[in-house]
């Protein structure tokens, strides 16, 4: 057998859920052939992709692309410290960051030029470009059916995985939700599975909406399935509706039956200590979920996070003010714990090889601090997202910001720059094709192109 088709343990797993699904082992090879997009395409190492999306903007000049030289007002409190890479450093306030340095490439010169939240995470989510926005409630970006599709939606549409893409813990909202988290044009049947953590309950994470109740067991839920799968195959002719429908009772049933899935949500089977180590807040534990999803064979988790537990107003990436304060007591320590823990906890599992961990945001701050308390406002025109695992070499820097952290300065990167990495690691050419309702063709990445110096 040819070794793009050997199975392992993943694929084990993703074939347990193709029988609901009513896909076959051919159907999940000629799934991968049509990932590939165009004959030739090296695969990519990556099988799934951990994407820490920071809703708010993350100041690059407290964490990543500091500018010690620049004068008081750019530079702010913080100082730099050694990371585990010579010569690069990053926020003292990310040691445990510092010392898995040799496994991030950093980019430091990505830009846009929208400063409008939902329009910003739109173009990041998805590589697309919309039209530029007033910063009103009424003129805010929010999904549409015609939307460009992001990473999860794309990548279970050309696998046609049998698993979905999973989005936790929160929705990204700022007046309405932002596009982007939907499937856009490729329809209800790639919408993410999202699973949302109870304010009540903060990071506990138990989704009892997946225990069945005391009289039903395992075997009558497939075999209810089955039933209502011979109905829909006598009913009238399918169209997409149906066809969505289905896809929904398919998943719901996965999720019921699947004994992987289920044992990756029950985060109270973690060793304490585990979960300890990780954070006991909901970065932390979505991180620690990521995880147990991704060995579980989920394509992908998008893991949305406004910095730190709850939504406190005034508390977040958006750091308008008190920047400095909230970095210092309450994000930073946060953060730093979940991403780098995931990393180590990823490598020593031997699964950061085989997945993508993106970290990133919809723009950076301003380089000069405001008068407004000592915060940084919106600022698209660079910042800062980091690569790890999946292919992805570590311990590099790629482009830079100029002495200010204001503009690029050398290798300039786009939004859809991003999405052609991100396909590029998981082994989906960036010129794949996947059509909108009217059968329109258009490219995944939008013409972006993997930003080759980061691939190992």
């Amino acid at each position: 057998m040819a070794k793009s088709h050997v199975l392992n343990r993943r694929d084990v797993l993703q074939l347990g859920a193709l029988g609901a699904c009513g896909l076959s082992l051919s159907a999940l090879l000629e799934g991968r052939a049509r990932a590939a997009g165009r004959p030739g395409h090296p695969a990519g190492r990556a099988k799934a992709c951990i994407l820490l999306f920071h809703f708010g903007g993350p100041s690059h000049h407290d964490t990543f692309d500091m500018k010690p030289l620049a004068p008081a007002e750019v530079r702010g409190e913080f100082r730099p410290i050694a990371t585990s890479v010579p010569g690069y450093r990053v926020c003292e306030h990310l040691p445990l960051v510092a010392r898995q340095a040799h496994r991030l490439a950093v980019v430091r010169s990505f830009h846009h030029t929208d400063p409008q939240h939902n329009n910003a995470g739109y173009r990041m989510l998805t590589g697309a470009d919309p039209p530029l926005l007033e910063n009103t409630v009424a003129a805010l970006a929010r999904p549409k059916p015609d939307d460009h599709p992001p990473f999860g939606a794309v990548l279970t549409h050309l696998r046609q995985s049998a698993a979905p893409w999973v989005a936790l813990p929160y929705e990204m909202v700022n007046g309405v939700p932002y596009p982007g988290q939907a499937a856009g044009f490729l329809g209800a049947r790639h919408e993410p599975l999202w699973l949302k953590t109870d304010p009540a309950r903060g990071h506990d994470f138990a989704f009892r909406d997946l225990d069945l109740p005391p009289d039903l067991t395992l075997p009558r839920v497939r075999e209810r399935g089955g039933l209502l799968r011979a109905l829909d195959r006598a009913a009238a002719p399918v169209g997409a509706a149906s066809a969505d429908m289905t896809t929904y009772q398919a998943r719901a049933s996965d999720l019921l039956t699947s004994e992987a899935t289920r044992r990756a949500l029950r985060l109270d089977a973690e060793a304490p200590r585990a979960r300890d180590r990780y954070g006991r807040n909901v970065f932390g534990q979505s991180c620690l979920l990521a995880r147990r999803l991704v060995e579980a064979g989920t394509p992908l988790v998008a893991v949305y996070t406004h910095g730190q537990d709850g939504f406190s107003p005034g508390l977040s990436w958006d750091t308008h003010a008190n920047n400095f304060r909230d970095l210092k007591n309450k994000i930073l320590p946060i953060q730093d714990r979940g991403y780098a823990v995931l990393l180590e906890d990823l490598a020593d599992r031997g699964l950061l090889d085989e997945t993508l961990v993106v970290w990133m945001g919809e723009f950076g701050r301003t380089p000069k601090i405001n008068a407004n308390g000592g915060g940084r406002d919106h600022w698209p025109d660079v910042f800062t997202a980091v690569f790890a695992g999946g292919g992805v070499r570590g311990g590099v820097t790629h482009g830079s910001s100029d002495r200010i952290g204001a503009y690029p300065a050398t290798d300039p990167v786009t939004p859809q720059d991003v999405a052609a990495t991100i396909y590029h690691c998981l082994g989906v050419d960036p010129k794949a094709v996947v059509r909108d309702r009217q059968g329109r063709p258009f490219e995944v990445a939008l013409g972006g192109k993997p930003i080759g110096p980061l691939m190992a």
